[in-house]
């Protein structure tokens, strides 16, 4: 098992995203044979009643985490809650998952945002360039 630091969450819908403030957060690769992965937020209350409803519907939501540090790429995840818990002024959120493969490529959905949004050639390669720096949120479609 490898674990990581979680720097960044959001839940990703198919039209929005919602930010995950994290007091805290870890990433853990279990290294088995699904290839599961758990992501633990700990973050604020008032983000209980969200979790619980996706909890309680039992969905699956596609989360995006940036690992270690604000400078790495993106990775996706499709997840489902498997526990939801209260402390005194915090949650514990832990997600279940497996690491989006297609299209989980940050460049690659970059290209493909850009190329929706009618940028081609020089104009293209010129925002390519300004947002593979900035890593703007990209909005992934659910499958």
């Amino acid at each position: 098992m490898k674990s990581f630091k979680l720097y960044s969450l959001d839940v990703v819908g198919d039209n929005s995203s919602v930010e995950v403030p994290l007091v805290d957060g870890l990433i853990l690769n279990k290294e088995d044979e699904h290839s599961t992965w758990l992501l633990e937020a700990y973050t604020n209350m008032s983000l209980y009643d969200y979790f619980k409803k996706i909890s309680e519907q039992n969905q699956d939501i596609i989360v995006e985490a940036v690992i270690t540090k604000k400078e790495n790429a993106p990775a996706y995840f499709q997840t489902k809650i498997s526990s939801l818990l209260k402390f005194e002024n915090y949650i514990s959120v832990l997600f279940e998952g497996h690491l989006r493969r297609n299209k989980s490529d940050y460049s690659e959905l970059l290209l493909d945002n850009l190329m929706q949004k009618g940028l081609e050639g020089e104009d293209l390669l010129r925002e390519f360039k300004e947002k593979i720096k900035s890593k703007p949120k990209i909005k992934v479609k659910n499958p």
